[in-house]
This record gives C-alpha cells, sequence and structure tokens, in this order.
C-alpha cells in the first residue's frame, strides 16, 4: 500500500479539514482507514487525525475527516501514517508518506 498527500487548498494555520490523499494498492478487505500525523520538527504537538470508511477509493477528498492542522513557524515536515483495518478492526496494512508545509 502506499499514499500521497495534496496540500492544495489548506489554509497556513491550524486548518481543521484533512488535505487530499491519493491511495495505490489498499488491500482488498480494507473496509477502514486511520489516518494520523506527526510534525516531525516538533512531534509532541497533537495534530491527531482520523478515520475514512473506505469502499475501495483511488482518492480522498479534502475535509474527508477533521484534525489539528499544521501552523509552524516556517517550512516542517510531516508524517502521515494510514493504517488499513478490516471488518474485525484488524490492522493488514500501513504505508506513511513525509510532506513538507506550507508549500513554497
Amino acid at each position: 500500500m502506499s499514499v500521497s498527500v495534496d496540500w492544495k487548498g489548506t489554509s497556513e494555520c491550524f486548518d481543521t479539514e484533512s488535505p487530499i490523499f491519493r491511495l495505490k494498492d489498499v488491500p482488498k478487505k480494507a473496509v477502514k482507514l486511520r489516518l494520523n500525523m506527526i510534525d516531525l520538527d516538533a512531534p509532541n504537538y497533537p495534530h491527531g487525525g482520523g478515520e475514512v470508511a473506505y469502499k475501495g477509493q483511488a482518492q480522498l477528498p479534502k475535509a474527508a475527516f477533521r484534525y489539528t492542522g499544521p501552523c509552524p513557524p516556517g517550512v516542517h515536515s510531516y508524517q502521515w501514517s494510514v493504517e488499513a483495518l478490516d471488518a474485525s478492526g484488524q490492522l493488514i496494512d500501513a504505508a506513511k508518506v513525509v510532506a513538507p508545509f506550507p508549500l513554497k
């Protein structure tokens, strides 16, 4: 499984609507995706993430879930973790991507 993130349309400070995610090779048995963001330059800040029902889509649109968006002093690197869960809630695959923000 792999994922990429697109910050397009994300406000520069504390946007509560998640960015766009593009997904590849998500397991067929996945029914839910759990997403979490960590600021690698300030890892103790609680950005959180969310859960989204998965129905085979190749993209999660902006605002698919709510979280505490970035607001760095300068550019920070953000790591998104995406976990694919089956119907019983078991982890069946995972992917990570690092994306700088804000875009310059």
